[in-house]
């Protein structure tokens, strides 16, 4: 199996992704740099990290998503391939189109970082196939503008196409307003796109991946996405 980190100017969570996906899974993972002009067919995986990707100038992904790479991202995902986008990877799916949506400024105009409870929405996804249903997971969230935002057609669509994978919840599960810890709209902490091969989400599950830390929810996801590809289920 072959993974694909891509690295903007301003990437801060590059190196986790490469460290849990290299040296915890033991997968081949190659540096991908936003100026490459390359054939990613090779890679059964793409990751879009975290960070500041070019400064968030504008708003957090707008410019990312004219980078060179995200040329060749965009084809990759075309084609089917796998392809998550973790916080500003998620950021850039959206600006870039391959999600639907916006994420907007936290309802608190301050940038949050803690760990928090997600609902696991859909488990026949690529990316929670080995997640329990409605099971919650902990996982840290790291940032200003993840306040998830879709009008009311697009979020029936979402709903109806299973597309919300991932909500912000309280411990026992509840998703209510008390456990929104942006403004995110109903909730929403993560989602795929209709077919089922691109997915980004808020929180940070490489934060929680590693076997030195005692919180390992995040090794779930990852997982998940590995056999799906190893036993060949298409997304």
């Amino acid at each position: 199996m072959n993974c694909g980190v891509v690295v903007f100017p301003g990437s801060n969570c590059d190196h986790d992704c490469f460290h849990i996906l290299k040296h915890v899974f033991k997968l081949h993972t190659e540096w991908i740099w936003h100026k490459g002009d390359m054939d990613l067919s090779r890679f059964d995986l793409i990751v879009l990290p975290g960070g500041f990707s070019y400064g968030d100038y504008l708003r957090a992904g707008a410019i990312a998503q004219f980078s060179t790479v995200m040329k060749d991202v965009i084809r990759f995902a075309e084609s089917g391939g796998r392809v998550l986008g973790i916080c500003n990877g998620f950021q850039v799916l959206v600006e870039a189109k391959l999600l639907p949506g916006a994420l907007i400024q936290n309802n608190t105009q301050k940038f949050i970082c803690k760990t928090v409870p997600v609902r696991v929405e859909n488990t026949s996804t690529a990316f929670t196939g080995e997640c329990a249903g409605e099971s919650v997971l902990n996982i840290p969230i790291a940032h200003h503008q993840g306040s998830y935002f879709i009008d009311p057609d697009g979020l029936r669509q979402l709903e109806e196409n299973r597309q919300v994978v991932f909500r912000y919840c309280g411990p026992a599960g509840e998703v209510t307003d008390e456990f929104n810890p942006n403004g995110s709209v109903g909730n929403i902490a993560g989602i795929i796109n209709e077919a089922g091969n691109v997915m980004g989400l808020m929180p940070h599950p490489e934060r929680c991946a590693d076997p030195a830390w005692p919180n390992l929810d995040g090794q779930l996801i990852f997982k998940s996405i590995i056999k799906s590809l190893q036993s060949g289920v298409s997304a």
